[in-house]
């Protein structure tokens, strides 16, 4: 092989391991946001589902003297806000109970950690869900 023939294929050889390293790093970083994503995805769903079932939990809770005096649906509210709270804490989650009216609303939010994404110093992802009940009287 001629010197120009070799200098030029060693210029080449270079760019082609640049080309590589970046286009690896491009993967990875592919596949952190696909699992990384179904993970947050999957909680999300998981605290969606834990606050619809806390809102239902506190809206179960009556004002029963009132309701045997009136007829009348009230919910107590203390009684929600700790019975919806007391759902939370027997799944695990963390979250915040309000209580207007005759509804009964909850926000979850639960912390992913990430799998591949921490390689690059994503080292978690957060996520929230909502959930409301109404307390009502069935035809």
């Amino acid at each position: 092989m001629t010197e120009p023939l070799r200098r030029r294929l060693g210029e080449e050889e270079g760019m082609v391991t640049a080309f590589v390293v970046i286009f690896t790093l491009a993967l990875l970083a592919m596949a952190g946001l696909v699992l990384d994503g179904g993970l947050a995805l999957a909680a999300k769903v998981q605290a969606i589902d834990d606050a619809q079932a806390a809102a239902r939990a506190g809206a179960q809770a009556i004002d029963i003297p009132l309701y045997r005096s009136t007829g009348t649906i009230t919910l107590d509210p203390a009684e929600a806000t700790a019975d919806a709270q007391g759902f939370l804490a027997a799944a695990g989650e963390h979250g915040t109970v309000t209580v207007a009216g005759e509804t009964v609303a909850v926000t979850v939010t639960i912390t992913q950690p990430t799998q591949i994404l921490s390689v690059v110093g994503v080292d978690q992802l957060t996520v929230s869900g909502t959930g409301s009940a109404t307390a009502q009287q069935d035809p």
